[in-house]
């Protein structure tokens, strides 16, 4: 497998696909690393776009994913890393994707706004105890 350094030899090429499999055809070439993709396109709007809606949506799954791995990372939890980069999984799997992200997104933030509320009930309860115990001594000096 060779790599894009600038000292190689480069060939500039224009393809033309079907719109069915320009899916696999661009992920498979982006798995190789071989390729530069570049926009032909420069002065139309993003929301003009072809593919806009599929961009947008892997935008959002990478924005869950990195939320993951941020809190993943800030509990200390160890993370397999094997280096390698996974295949672009096919469009009928990002359906399921979408939806696995969402769930354990919304679970991890239930849980971290569980774990909040834990706190603040933790202290105020420490609080309240503290506040006991001096009432309760105040009193037995009273008493005395």
């Amino acid at each position: 497998m060779g790599s894009l350094f600038r000292s190689e030899e480069m060939t500039l090429c224009q393809l033309f696909l079907q719109s069915e499999a320009a899916y696999a055809c661009v992920s498979e070439l982006g798995e190789l690393g071989l390729v530069q993709f570049r926009d032909l396109n420069p002065d139309v709007n993003a929301f003009q776009r072809k593919f806009v809606n599929e961009v947008r949506r892997c935008d959002e799954m990478e924005r869950k994913l990195r939320y993951l791995e941020k809190e993943i990372k800030k509990d200390g939890i160890p993370m397999l890393d094997t280096g390698e980069n996974p295949e672009a999984p096919q469009p009928r799997e990002m359906i399921d994707l979408e939806a696995t992200f969402e769930k354990l997104e919304n679970e991890l933030r239930e849980v971290n706004q569980n774990a909040e509320a834990l706190k603040r009930n933790f202290l105020e309860l420490t609080e309240l105890k503290h506040i006991l115990r001096k009432t309760q001594v105040f009193f037995d000096e009273v008493s005395d």
